[in-house]
Order: C-alpha cells, then sequence, then structure tokens
C-alpha cells in the first residue's frame, strides 16, 4: 500500500467535520479545537504520514477515558477531552506547560458561548511574558519530579521504565517551553536539539541524550531495536486492551505515528532522538501483552525489551532508582538553562502581567 498522500488543508477539513458530525453528538459540549502542528502549518503542505491532527473536545462531564488515535476519512485524529473549569481559565491556560502552546494557535472548530475565542485573545496576549514562561517551566520540573520520586518498585517494569522515560523527557519539555516552542511529545528531542543548536549549547543537547541512555547509540542499533519494537507492535495491536489510554496509539491506524515517525528519524540521521518514542512505544507494547497473559517463549519480545533496557544501561531495578535521581540532581541544571534560553529568546517579553 502506498504512503497517503494529503495535503495540511484537507487534514483539517476531515477534523472540522468529525467535530461536525460526531464531536457535535457527544452530551455537554462547550467547544471543540484543532490544535498542535498543523495549526501553524500552511494548508498547501503535505502533511507527514507520520502525523496525526490533535482535536480537543470542551464536555461539560468529560470522560475519563480519552478516544484517542483512530481515521477518520482517510486521517489520523487524536481526540483528547478537557473539562471547561479548565479551559475556559486564562490563568490556568498559560501556567499550564500543554495548554498554553496550543491554545493561542488553536484552530476553533465548534464554539457556541464564543468562550473559546475569548481565553484564545487573552492567552495570545500574555502567553510570551517571561512570568508565565517561568511558571510553565516551573509547571513541567514539578511534574519530572513528582514522577521520578514516585516509583513504584511492586509496578510492573514497563510501567516503571515509563514512568522514568517521560519524567526524564520533561528535561528537553522545560528548554522548549522556555524558548517559546510547541510541547511536542514524539519529536520533543528533535526540537530541543534544534532549539539548543540555535542558542549555541550543542553540548547540552548530549548531556540531554546522556540521562536518556542513548548518546553513544548508532544508527544501526536504533533500527534494530525499532525492528523488535515493530514486532511486538503487530503482535499487541489486535489484542484486547482493557482500560489503557494509550490503547489508540497501538493500532493498525497509528502504526505510521508509532514506527513510521521513529523510523523516518532514524533514516533522518536523528536515531538518537528517536530512540525516547521507541522505548515508549515497546513499553506501551508491553502493557498490552502483558494484559493478555503472554508469555514470549519462541517469539523473544520480552527478551527485545530487555536488550533495548540493557542498552540503555539499564539492568536491574537499583540502575532504574539510580537513573531517576540522576535526573533530579540534574533538574537545577535544567531550569538555570532554561532561564538563559529565555535570556535569549526575543519573542518573550518581561512586561509584569500575572
Amino acid at each position: 500500500m502506498g504512503e497517503r498522500v494529503l495535503l495540511v488543508g484537507e487534514a483539517k477539513l476531515a477534523a472540522e467535520k468529525w467535530v461536525q458530525r460526531e464531536g457535535i453528538r457527544l452530551p455537554g459540549l462547550e467547544g471543540a479545537f484543532i490544535t498542535g502542528s498543523v495549526t501553524t502549518l500552511p494548508d498547501e503542505k503535505l502533511l507527514p504520514a507520520s502525523s496525526d491532527v490533535d482535536v480537543t473536545v470542551v464536555l461539560t462531564h468529560p470522560p475519563t477515558r480519552k478516544p484517542g488515535k483512530f481515521s477518520y476519512c482517510g486521517v489520523l485524529l487524536e481526540v483528547t477531552f478537557e473539562a471547561p473549569q479548565r479551559i475556559f481559565s486564562a490563568e490556568t491556560v498559560l501556567g499550564d506547560p500543554h495548554l498554553a502552546g496550543g491554545t493561542w494557535v488553536m484552530k476553533i472548530d465548534a464554539d457556541p458561548s464564543g468562550r473559546l475565542k475569548r481565553l484564545q485573545r487573552e492567552v495570545a496576549g500574555r502567553y510570551a511574558y517571561r512570568q508565565w514562561v517561568r511558571r510553565r517551566c516551573r509547571a513541567a520540573a514539578a511534574t519530572a519530579s513528582a514522577r521520578l520520586q514516585s516509583l513504584d518498585r511492586s509496578a510492573a517494569l514497563h510501567e516503571r521504565v515509563t514512568a522514568w522515560l517521560f519524567g526524564t523527557s520533561l528535561t528537553a519539555l522545560i528548554l522548549l517551553l522556555a524558548g517559546l516552542r510547541a510541547p511536542t511529545v514524539r519529536r520533543r528531542y528533535v526540537e530541543v536539539r534544534d532549539l539548543l543548536f540555535e542558542h549555541g549549547r550543542p553540548g547540552f543537547h548530549e548531556q540531554l541524550l546522556h540521562l536518556l541512555g542513548c548518546a553513544d547509540w548508532g544508527q544501526s542499533q536504533a533500527s534494530e531495536h525499532l525492528e523488535a519494537v515493530a514486532s511486538a507492535f503487530e503482535r499487541a495491536k489486535s489484542l484486547p486492551k482493557g482500560d489503557f489510554p494509550y490503547a489508540g496509539d497501538i493500532s493498525a491506524a497509528a502504526r505510521g505515528v508509532a514506527i513510521g515517525g521513529s523510523r523516518e528519524l532514524i533514516e533522518q540521521g536523528l536515531h538518537r532522538e528517536a530512540v525516547f518514542w521507541i522505548v515508549a512505544t515497546y513499553s506501551r507494547c508491553q502493557w498490552i501483552l502483558d494484559f493478555n497473559g503472554c508469555d514470549d517463549v519462541g517469539d523473544g519480545l520480552q527478551q527485545g525489551y530487555l536488550s533495548m533496557l540493557n542498552d540503555l544501561g539499564i539492568t536491574s531495578a537499583a540502575d532504574l532508582e539510580a537513573r531517576c535521581k540522576q535526573v533530579l540532581a540534574f533538574l537545577p541544571r535544567v531550569m538555570e538553562v532554561a532561564e538563559a534560553v529565555m535570556d535569549t529568546t526575543a519573542e518573550i517579553e518581561q512586561g509584569n502581567q500575572m
């Protein structure tokens, strides 16, 4: 099957169509908007096969389980739910590491009360003030500390690895926030690499990769581990997923993002930056395999996971705990560099706009 050819504008229209046909039926709908990278791209640009379109739906009483990723009119959508008390407070949004960056450039598809339009104006007016930039960085650092300090020794290995992985990756997110970059997930190590090079700090990017354990990985090494992930993905994608919140990420529709996106980075020579999402995807596959009681005798899926962790320098529970402590000790340095990035980001304003 050939790679889909789709323009950004067509992808936006598909998301809008979903909101108008499906989202509008959700009880308590108070608004819906498109966010993410497509909102900053020209409509005539080709949408990469490894990209999805993020849609946020504001509901009076949002369900605890989000729809996640699914295909609609040939476009991979990722739909999340938010409560009005979070979305319609400009102060809450401005201080949130994930909401702020997407809200001020959002494409509004449903706004019956006009509150989203007012919110967008308020957030855009104060988004670049240093007080709010710093608050978002501190919020991300607090989240990292909470994840890394609360590692549950009784949890399954893939759950502990996920807590360490995402806690560690927030070091990259903090710097993206400091430079007014979008709080991307899958590509955060790529984006922070570009940011640090622009600010004359390429060595600090190496330190971030060292914390992740992949600073010395080669391209073939990353490719081999991705192939193991692809095998686990093929096994896990069709299995029951219970209440797993990331079920949509391990599905046939999401393969282009989960596997294809990582392969794309490896082919571009960004194999070390691809490692974060490779580990995240493998850990999610392991969750599903474990949920279904799969033993991997004969197929090597668990062994492949352990081999990947070994190459990251994690061979025991003690290693994992030590790595968490290493990141915690490094966080103050990340915050120092974040302040330096703010100093040299021309768009950041110094006014008192709390």
